[in-house]
């Protein structure tokens, strides 16, 4: 069988191809065995964890790119289906490098794997994902890949969506607010796993004075109803219609693994991903401030095309704005090179130092609820 080219699908931060012709079990067993051997075994790390999103093909995929890193002596912790921000948080809090099978916003056809080292770092063509694309394509290409000698690494199951739940509950706290009723469009992606965990009671958690809509919660990785993404105004009209139907004061769109989140005021109308950004930053500056620090020495980064208005709420605040290109691993690496407490970008991804600088929909959901909770003003003007 001839081996497919990985160089067409395995992009800048990721790999994203079609299914079975591009990633198929094979690719991600290769796939696999050249993560252990380029980034986990060269960083002293002998366990991994991977998570997987609700499409059809997942399960198989992960499970095959499990078994190719444990072929190399690296145990493996399958978390099952989870968000991408859900598997950031296994690698932080085990602090073990890290896949998640998901092809995000993608049509059904596709399908996709997400790499990060210990602690949630990204890894991307220039810093492992080249070498790994380079070593799984020479073992495809000979039908077998480096002998290893050792003993292989065993593959176990763990759930771990009530301590992500929890984790993200202790950074925000939604208990004292007013009650709020929230519409969440969930696009049949994995926010209809994670909000009622974490929004919810699902996980086991208390209740919070939150009245949740749930709109296409049902887990689909056809995607029956609209694509999961968020960004195209058309996938948007249900969740705003929905909104003014329900006299709600919020709505919540996330794409398909979860890992952005857009907003819609209680009017039906959208909230610019900027605006978003500066509510937060505002927030996490005060919550920095509260701990100790000067607010001048509090840094916050947003991509260059966010709105103007972000970088001076942020000056504002006393604090400092971080301008970078478009792009989650320039966002990250900016984050960590500047300590900064939270980043911004326009495409509706938010990224929190105290969620190992990387990026979650559902912590950015949690503070733009906290917020509107702590006012009796309705969205529209609070933004």
């Amino acid at each position: 069988m001839t081996a497919p080219a990985l160089n067409d699908f395995i992009k800048a931060y990721d790999v994203r191809g079609l299914v079975p012709d591009q990633l198929s079990p094979r690719v991600a067993r290769e796939l696999g065995a050249a993560f252990a051997q380029v980034v986990v075994r060269p960083e002293g790390a002998n366990a991994i964890v991977v998570g997987h999103d609700m499409r059809p093909s997942s399960p198989e995929l992960s499970r095959a790119f499990a078994d190719g890193a444990a072929a190399y002596g690296v145990d493996v912790t399958l978390i099952g289906l989870c968000s991408t921000d859900g598997l950031y948080f296994a690698s932080g809090a085990l602090d073990l490098p890290g896949a998640m099978f998901t092809a995000s916003h993608n049509p059904a056809q596709y399908n996709g794997i997400k790499l990060c080292r210990a602690g949630a770092r990204p890894v991307s063509l220039e810093t492992g994902l080249a070498e790994i694309r380079d070593l799984a394509q020479w073992a495809l290409d000979r039908g077998q890949g480096v002998p290893f000698d050792g003993p292989a690494g065993s593959v176990t199951e763990r759930e771990m969506l009530r301590e992500y739940a929890e984790f993200l509950r202790g950074l925000v706290d939604l208990s004292g607010g007013r009650p709020l009723k929230v519409v969440v469009d969930a696009g049949n992606g994995m926010g209809g796993h994670t909000v009622p965990a974490v929004l919810g009671t699902d996980a086991g958690l208390a209740q919070l004075p939150l009245d949740i809509v749930p709109l296409y919660f049902e887990l689909d990785g056809t995607f029956p109803n609209h694509e999961a993404n968020p960004l195209e105004p058309a996938n948007l009209v249900d969740l705003q219609q929905a909104v003014v139907e329900h006299g709600a004061d919020i709505g919540l769109a996330f794409d398909g693994d979860a890992d952005r989140c857009f907003v819609i005021d209680e009017r039906g109308q959208p909230v610019t991903p900027s605006a978003v950004t500066a509510l937060v930053a505002e927030r996490e500056i005060a919550k920095e401030v509260a701990r100790g620090a000067a607010a001048a020495d509090v840094k916050v980064v947003a991509n260059l095309i966010s709105s103007r208005a972000v970088g001076e709420v942020i000056a504002e605040n006393g604090a400092q704005p971080v301008r970078t290109r478009v792009g989650h691993s320039f966002i990250k690496a900016q984050m960590a090179e500047h300590d900064a407490v939270f980043g911004g970008e326009h495409s509706a991804h938010y990224y929190f130092r105290d969620f190992w600088f990387a990026d979650t929909g559902m912590l950015a959901a949690m503070h733009v609820l906290a917020a509107l909770g702590e006012t009796d003003a309705p969205l529209s003007e609070v933004m």
